[in-house]
């Protein structure tokens, strides 16, 4: 296999490339532009071109499977190869994508200007993972929910307000990235996502969650830090397989039962008057309440097994002083 592999060289220019190359590794470079000939390299199946001042592409070889450009200065981009399977253009200038994609696996086109996104995105029956973070979209079609092969998607960073059923019916498994956006209720549907590990929709306003969010068997990390909930649903219990919960900066004032595999609570920023019972979170490792209403230390914080740190910070504590003392002791850090 023919290839040529010059990443962080400092050249300016493309140099002299074999006819028969298969994969083009120049990232981390100082590229300013690239020469039509690149076009004519028919073995060609790997372009890597990211962190480099491109602004612009010439047409793209038809045997053309992987185009790596992210973090140039793209402004527009060529006709999409016909055997393109992944497009990486994150950290560009793009203001629209291809009418036409090809039979794309993976595209990752965030950190861009766009406004909306093409029709052709939404009939990938291929794709695994999309990412369209940091742009500036403001709403997202039914049709998203054909994407059947779909693993991970990446919206965070945007100006949507709406997320659309639909995202129920996706066969998500990796993660779901939701946050700062300008989102004020989850539907239902989002509960069908029944094989989703991770799922953050922090930053937005949104003020309750379904009961339905119960059904995410899978999820092992929840962020919902920066919203306006006042509790959660008692059905957050069954996330048998959750480890970690976010929910710093809330308005929280009392919880639910929470999971007992849970690791990390972050309850900073809230609203509750009173610690919570924890005490069957055997695995938990770190507790964060700081800056809440709390007046008081309950005896069975000193009982949990696995604790590591504990963080009361900017609260008004009386007393507890015996129970802090004996997490100390046996090595648990406790700020207060």
């Amino acid at each position: 296999m023919s290839e040529l592999r010059a990443p962080a060289a400092g050249l300016t220019e493309l140099p002299a490339v074999p006819a028969d190359v298969r994969l083009i590794d120049l990232a981390w470079n100082a590229l300013t532009e690239l020469p039509a000939r690149v076009g004519e390299l028919a073995l060609l199946e790997e372009l890597r071109l990211d962190g480099n001042r491109l602004a612009s592409l010439p047409a793209l070889p038809s045997s053309l499977r992987a185009l790596h450009v992210d973090g140039n200065r793209l402004t527009r981009l060529p006709a999409c190869p016909p055997a393109l399977e992944a497009l990486f253009v994150y950290g560009n200038a793009l203001t629209s994508l291809p009418a036409e994609l090809g039979p794309l696996r993976h595209l990752a086109a965030g950190g861009n200007r766009l406004t909306e996104v093409p029709a052709a995105v939404w009939r990938l029956e291929r794709l695994e993972s999309l990412n369209l973070a940091e742009n500036r979209l403001t709403r997202l079609p039914e049709a998203i929910g054909g994407l059947g092969r779909l693993r991970m998607l990446d919206l965070a960073h945007n100006e949507l307000r709406e997320i659309p059923p639909a995202i129920g019916e996706l066969d998500l498994t990796d993660y779901l990235y939701l946050g700062d956006n300008a989102f004020t209720s989850v539907p239902e549907t989002l509960g069908k996502l029944t094989r989703l590990a991770y799922l953050n929709l922090a930053d937005n306003a949104i003020a309750e969650l379904p009961d339905t969010i119960g059904g995410m068997a899978a999820l092992k990390e929840l962020r919902l830090s920066g919203n306006r909930l006042a509790t959660l649903p008692g059905t957050v219990g069954g996330l048998g397989e959750l480890r970690e919960l976010h929910l710093r900066g809330n308005r929280l004032t009392r919880l639910p039962a929470l999971p007992a595999g849970l690791r990390l609570l972050d309850l900073r920023d809230n609203h509750l008057p009173e610690i919570p019972f924890l005490g069957n979170l055997a695995a938990l490792t770190h507790l964060d309440l700081r800056n809440n209403r709390l007046r008081a230390v309950p005896s069975w914080l000193g009982e949990l097994p696995a604790l590591e740190k504990l963080d009361l910070r900017w609260n008004k504590l009386d007393g507890g002083t015996a129970v802090l003392r004996d997490l100390r002791a046996r090595g648990c850090v406790v700020l207060r």
